[in-house]
């Protein structure tokens, strides 16, 4: 068994040489590779990417020739993963790569095909911050679950961990945050999917910090709730 790390890479200079040290140090009782997509930085995080790409020969690298978003580097991040069980990692530091047990282990125990983590079922240490994204997330949530008939807490988490079968079987469209919605939706209208949710720990950061979503990609989510109902 192995397990693919896909991580979207944009604009992390400052980050991405503890996230990828993270990633590839934590223990998961199997085989691990990473899968490094830059989706055109500007800051200097390419060339950081590129002496990691050099020292490290056993990881895969995609460079975008242009910025092209969030879902698009997945894509490009999906088609080279090449492991058994694939999981999603941000570049930031929000996300604790210790939690890849957490996700694994209703995969492993033959309960799972996909798991989502969540921020807000409790069991890990998460930072209070912003109220309106906390509102915003929960009422994309309740929306996305009456479209899809699930029940999840989060929708909008960035862990979320397939069998690479899962993934093979959906048409994957949208190249920005939309993405958190068309693959929740497309999940759901698939192959009797079998879908659990894991509380993890969550240290989200503020806007000077980098965080980078804003209303605008709340709003596009809104349209792809209503999109993907049907398409």
């Amino acid at each position: 068994m192995k397990l693919s790390v896909v991580i979207p890479v944009y604009n992390e200079k400052d980050t991405i040489g503890e996230i990828v040290r993270r990633v590839s140090t934590v223990d998961v009782g199997m085989d691990k590779e990473l899968v490094l997509v830059d989706d055109c930085s500007r800051d200097g995080t390419t060339q950081v990417l590129k002496d990691l790409q050099a020292r490290q020969p056993g990881w895969k690298f995609v460079f975008h020739e242009r910025n092209r978003g969030k879902g698009a580097a997945l894509r490009s991040g999906f088609s080279e993963a090449d492991g058994d069980i694939v999981v999603i990692q941000d570049a930031d530091l929000e996300y604790d790569p210790k939690d890849y047990k957490l996700l694994l282990a209703p995969i492993m125990d033959g309960h799972a095909d996909v798991v989502y983590g969540s921020r807000f079922l409790g069991g890990g240490p998460h930072r209070v911050a912003y109220f309106w994204h906390y509102l915003g997330n929960r009422l994309l949530t309740t929306l996305s679950n009456m479209m899809t008939d699930l029940n999840l807490t989060d929708m909008e988490v960035c862990y979320k961990m397939f069998r690479r079968e899962v993934l093979q079987s959906v048409v994957l469209k949208e190249d920005r945050f939309g993405f958190e919605v068309e693959i929740t939706a497309k999940v759901a209208r698939g192959k009797k999917w079998r879908v659990y949710e894991v509380p993890i720990s969550y240290y989200g950061r503020s806007y000077a910090e980098g965080k980078k979503i804003t209303w605008r990609d709340g709003f596009r989510a809104l349209w792809c709730i209503l999109k993907y109902r049907f398409v």
